[in-house]
């Protein structure tokens, strides 16, 4: 094995850095502008880079000018749109990827989805099927470490110029409309959907099968349990207009106020000393 990686660094090096493919042995390649494997089947524009360790497979399809960074894993049957940008070890299956995207590094775009049920009459735990695609939009960027299952009953869908922010968790059959942000650690239960300009802050999070319109806002750590059908700003657990959250927090907060003057009326007070 070593001196296998030993003859493909030679053949990297010797490979042009116009494109194109060296011969190995078995049916991957190594590509000539960057050095990595490429499965014979793979259509891939010649302008586009393949770093050292990253892996092209079979029937995958590469536009112009993208850059698939050392670590990266395309899998069968992948479209990747023109200019876009993969960084180091970033994993796609049963997916197709718009243009001009940047995926930065661990993204993970098309595994399994969360599905689950226990047989009632063995009691054993079943997996459910998990066999439909990722369909993301064009400008898309995707922060590092962040997770998009592919559908079970419906493709996962993300639409054009979406953010997505570090360690955020998309989950299986999801819809996100156009222009939306989202912040870290924001995660969206199986079969949620969010309409177009939507903003959701930090640790917030969409429960499964709700519905949230365009152009919300939903404060950080905020949980939405039930649709939200009105534009607006939200917050709290569960959900709620911002302003009707601002003003249970300030009543809760006079409420202990009160409590905590009256526990102290009520203390016996210490005689002065003579």
């Amino acid at each position: 094995y070593p001196a296998a990686r030993r003859d493909l660094s030679v053949l990297a090096d010797a490979a042009p850095q116009t494109g194109g493919t060296v011969s190995t042995s078995g049916e991957y390649n190594t590509w000539g502008n960057g050095g990595g494997l490429v499965h014979s089947t793979a259509d891939i524009d010649p302008t586009t880079v393949v770093q050292v360790g990253a892996v092209i497979h079979e029937n995958a399809t590469i536009a112009g000018g993208c850059h698939i960074g050392s670590g990266c894993i395309v899998g069968p049957g992948v479209q990747i749109g023109a200019s876009t940008r993969l960084s180091y070890n970033v994993s796609l299956t049963n997916c197709t990827i718009g243009s001009k995207c940047i995926f930065h590094n661990g993204v993970c775009v098309g595994q399994d989805g969360f599905g689950f049920l226990v047989d009632q009459a063995t009691g054993e735990v079943v997996k459910k099927p998990q066999e439909l695609m990722v369909r993301i939009g064009d400008d898309v960027e995707i922060g590092a470490n962040t997770c998009v299952d592919r559908g079970s009953w419906r493709d996962t869908v993300i639409g054009n110029s979406v953010k997505i922010d570090n360690l955020v968790q998309v989950g299986h059959n999801v819809i996100i409309g156009n222009c939306c942000f989202l912040c870290g650690h924001v995660a969206l239960g199986g079969s949620s959907q969010l309409g177009d300009y939507v903003v959701m802050g930090g640790k917030s999070a969409v429960a499964d099968h709700v519905t949230v319109c365009s152009k919300v806002r939903i404060a950080a750590k905020s949980g939405v349990t039930h649709n939200i059908t009105e534009p607006g700003d939200y917050a709290g657990y569960p959900n709620m207009p911002l302003r009707t959250w601002k003003q249970q927090v300030i009543e809760v907060r006079r409420t202990a106020k009160r409590a905590e003057k009256e526990r102290a009326d009520r203390q016996p007070r210490k005689a002065e000393a003579p």
